[in-house]
């Protein structure tokens, strides 16, 4: 009875590299009511050519109260594309649009629902990359760093 524990688990040990891999290219990130996103920090493999962000708004506001989007841009675009995007109103999620120096970006979403975005990492391997919301005066709180290495 041993050996067949031992084999089942030995069985598990050996197909966890492949579950893993598969799900190093697809991430969830929560937005809550508090203006706070779950983490701080994402990261990918450069292995993965293209990436599937989740983003699951955790909260009971409605999106114009407390809405909530997952934007991917350079470090150095960021600012300039927040104070574009809060311009831009909701209808075209705070983004300003058409706008290249935006990577990845879902939808605004409130509480209850969830928006999920894919793109493709070519290029992006190395480069400083900043995630946030650009609800307006959300992106001082909403905001993290994100890696393809």
């Amino acid at each position: 009875m041993n050996k067949n524990r031992l084999l089942a688990a030995a069985a598990v040990f050996m197909l966890l590299p492949f579950t893993a891999f598969a799900d190093e290219c697809e991430l969830v990130i929560e937005g809550t009511d508090q203006m706070s996103f779950d983490k701080k920090k994402m990261s990918v493999p450069a292995s993965c050519e293209t990436v599937k962000v989740t983003l699951k708004h955790t909260g009971s506001m409605a999106k114009d109260m407390m809405g909530h989007n997952w934007v991917l841009t350079k470090t150095d675009d960021m600012q300039a594309i927040v104070k574009e995007g809060a311009a831009a109103g909701l209808d075209n999620n705070y983004l300003p649009e058409g706008d290249d120096r935006i990577i990845a970006a879902t939808e605004v979403i409130g509480g209850g629902e969830t928006s999920e975005v894919e793109f493709s990492t070519e290029g992006l391997a190395g480069e400083k990359l900043t995630f946030f919301c650009s609800f307006p005066g959300h992106s001082g709180m909403m905001k993290g760093r994100f890696e393809v290495k």
